[in-house]
């Protein structure tokens, strides 16, 4: 019975250092990997959009509308400072 229960402890920790192992090998290559595609595959940089002269104008009943339901949602905690079209 002892010496079951002991193979069986043993078992058990020599299956999960190997899980441990097999995690950190995941992760590590992971973290390679990336390093890897960041250095040889950059992202290319997106052109920034310049912000339009003229803003939109918003129609001041759907501001109301957009503030009231802020307040409704936050209990009157919450404020509408800026609408802006995306």
């Amino acid at each position: 019975m002892e010496g079951n229960l002991l193979e069986g402890l043993k078992l058990m920790v020599i299956g999960m250092a190997t899980v441990f192992v097999i995690l950190l090998v995941i992760i590590y290559f992971g973290k390679a990997l990336i390093s890897f595609v960041n250095k040889f595959c950059p992202e290319e940089e997106k052109p920034v959009a310049k912000p339009q002269s003229s803003a939109a104008v918003i129609d001041p009943q759907v501001a109301q509308a957009i503030a009231m339901a802020v307040n409704n949602l936050t209990g009157g905690k919450g404020k509408v400072e800026k609408i802006e079209k995306l």
